[in-house]
């Protein structure tokens, strides 16, 4: 039997199928990741919330989380007494990712007064949400109706409820620094594959009671490029992460943005990450973090642990706060 020479056309030829194979099995690994639509993410809110888990009445949601003993694991970390800022100074000038009156500073007369204005939810303030912040279905966490609500503040899981102040593990997710990158491109979506790849580079595993910070590398993007709108693009968690959040016992979720990769990939649902965690899990925010100089701390020690300390003004029925956490190595 005389067998016939494998032409070049024809390895050719095989590696192109191949490349289609790969294109549409990630296509396919693309289309079944879940929740795509509003309905899909509904049947997981139900599925997975946790109302009542602590009582009707519980208002604190996820700090239940945060016990005695993981405070005390937590101070066991400070090793070096090295401070790190989480914060970013508050930006006085309008840009694409920072509307106009997001923050004003006003001197007083004798130059020895002040008054500091505020409207931090958005992308140009570092704040803290409270569990008021968001709704599904018409309903707060732990199925408390929003006429608990006025012009006043929130009847409910306003931003007081953390008057005690928030010291806790923190842990750093560096996914620009997974990727090779000195940041993510706005869109792309990180997965729990990448959070498990993370924690196996950092060697460190999420558990209870623990605040995770994602870092996009947003800061370095916009000092590199200049602002966007990130509201319509950014890097951040596909909701199909939240089972693996709640599983984890995750207490705090913080970023250099908002949390959600944007868009946010679910139909129907602007931000579902956002959306699960506070009226579903009851697990409070920070958004627009500065991960930058903590990235670079990490790096230097190489430990991505640290004990996290932070105290959000108490303002009754506040839907958050201005804030600045602080890691200590």
């Amino acid at each position: 039997m005389t067998r016939k020479p494998v032409t070049l056309n024809v390895w050719v030829g095989a590696f192109a199928a191949l490349a289609l194979l790969a294109t549409a099995a990630t296509v396919r690994t693309e289309d079944a990741r879940t929740p795509r639509t509003a309905a899909e993410f509904d049947a997981m809110f139900r599925e997975i919330n946790n109302w009542r888990r602590w009582g009707a009445g519980d208002e604190l949601g996820t700090m239940n989380l945060v016990t005695a003993q993981k405070v005390r694991e937590a101070a066991a970390l400070v090793r070096r007494g090295i401070t790190v800022s989480l914060s970013h100074n508050p930006m006085p000038d309008e840009a694409s990712d920072n509307p106009a009156g997001s923050f004003k500073h006003t001197m007083g007369p004798s130059r020895r007064t002040d008054t500091y204005e505020f409207t931090y939810h958005g992308y140009g303030v570092s704040h803290m949400d409270s569990l008021c912040h968001f709704l599904w279905n018409d309903r707060l966490y732990n199925d408390i109706a929003p006429s608990s609500s006025t012009s006043n503040g929130c009847g409910k899981l306003g931003i007081q409820n953390l008057k005690r102040g928030i010291v806790t593990r923190g842990i750093l997710l560096d996914f620009a620094r997974l990727k090779g990158m000195p940041y993510l491109e706005p869109g792309t979506p990180i997965y729990t594959e990448d959070i498990e790849a993370w924690e196996r580079r950092a060697k460190v595993k999420v558990s209870p009671g623990d605040a995770i910070f994602v870092r996009t590398g947003r800061c370095a993007r916009r000092s590199a490029l200049g602002p966007w709108r990130v509201a319509a693009r950014s890097a951040g968690f596909h909701a199909s992460v939240l089972p693996w959040i709640k599983t984890r016992g995750v207490a705090i979720v913080g970023s250099d943005a908002a949390t959600d990769v944007m868009p946010s990939r679910v139909q129907g649902v602007v931000q579902p990450v956002h959306t699960m965690l506070l009226a579903g899990f009851g697990t409070n925010i920070f958004d627009n973090m500065d991960l930058e100089a903590l990235a670079e701390a990490a790096a230097t020690e190489s430990r991505w642990e640290f004990l996290l300390t932070a105290g959000p003004i108490p303002v009754d029925g506040g839907t958050g706060s201005p804030l600045n956490p602080i890691a200590i190595f």
